[in-house]
């Protein structure tokens, strides 16, 4: 199976079309970048991976519930962007819902759910620790997030960043995830382990972390070298970082939505392609 982090893909593409264009687009740019990306990876990984998974990000995250400065910073950054951001959002979310009621897909979203905790739960059920054997379903995340390289303890599961038409791979997925937790992740407004949690919103300098120690400590259990402030943030870090640490609700809901999940027949497509004027992807309405 392929499963497709949607709105990271989706908004990679824009940004990198809107670098030619400038900061105008319009719904049909957006719709046709999406349609023809999904065709593209389709066509390209079809053969060895299987069908497409879409995966989708609600509008509200169970991180916030724990940790509310989880990707605060990107509001303020949105707001001093000359893009309109709520167009976008409005525009994907419109895609995202023709999708379901049109494409042979399955399009997973769950109340409080990340495209990261729908990809992992699928990863979690599926995967296949230890050697990889012909059994096992091959599973192709298309992402250019490395928070998915912990994933890749499981033999059967490959990344692929589509934006920059290269893989990811990483030789040691659990020491990739410690140095994360250590590490933070600034794009998420997850502070290192050593910060407080509203390093990133304030724009306040982080502690910093050598090479050194962070190559010492992602070998180490963190109870041998943190005091209690430490203990604190590095449990703060990997319950946001760690893909094992999606509720169990949450990945409960995303399974029994990924196993009973009925696809829609090919036989609105054609109807669809002409009604939004697709007139450069109706010849190739057979890649879909």
């Amino acid at each position: 199976m392929i499963l497709v982090d949607f709105n990271q893909i989706c908004i990679a593409n824009l940004m990198m079309q809107l670098k030619h264009i400038g900061p105008d687009f319009d719904e049909d740019m957006i719709r046709h970048l999406i349609l023809n990306s999904l065709r593209y990876n389709r066509q390209k990984f079809g053969e060895d991976y299987g069908e497409l998974v879409i995966c989708c990000d609600d509008r509200n995250y169970w991180r916030k519930d724990i940790f509310p400065y989880y990707k605060a910073h990107r509001k303020k950054d949105r707001e001093t962007s000359p893009l309109d951001w709520n167009k976008i959002f409005e525009t994907l979310n419109k895609v995202r819902s023709e999708l379901k009621e049109t494409f042979p897909y399955k399009v997973i979203q769950i109340d409080r759910a990340e495209a990261d905790d729908i990809i992992a739960s699928i990863c979690h059920k599926y995967g296949q620790l230890g050697i990889k054997n012909g059994s096992a379903e091959p599973i192709l995340i298309l992402s250019s997030d490395k928070d998915f390289a912990q994933l890749q303890k499981y033999a059967n599961v490959e990344q692929y960043a589509p934006n920059t038409k290269k893989w990811i791979r990483i030789s040691n997925p659990e020491r990739y995830r410690r140095e994360h937790i250590l590490r933070g992740d600034r794009s998420d407004g997850i502070p290192n382990f050593l910060s407080k949690d509203s390093s990133i919103v304030n724009g306040e300098r982080q502690k910093p972390i050598s090479a050194k120690k962070i190559d010492a400590w992602s070998s180490l259990d963190p109870v041998d070298f943190c005091d209690t402030n430490m203990l604190r943030n590095y449990s703060r870090n990997e319950t946001l970082v760690n893909l094992d640490c999606v509720p169990e609700y949450i990945q409960n809901s995303i399974i029994d939505m990924f196993d009973k999940y009925e696809e829609p027949s090919r036989k609105g497509l054609l109807n669809y392609f002409i009604k939004n004027r697709l007139s450069n992807l109706t010849e190739h309405i057979g890649d879909f």
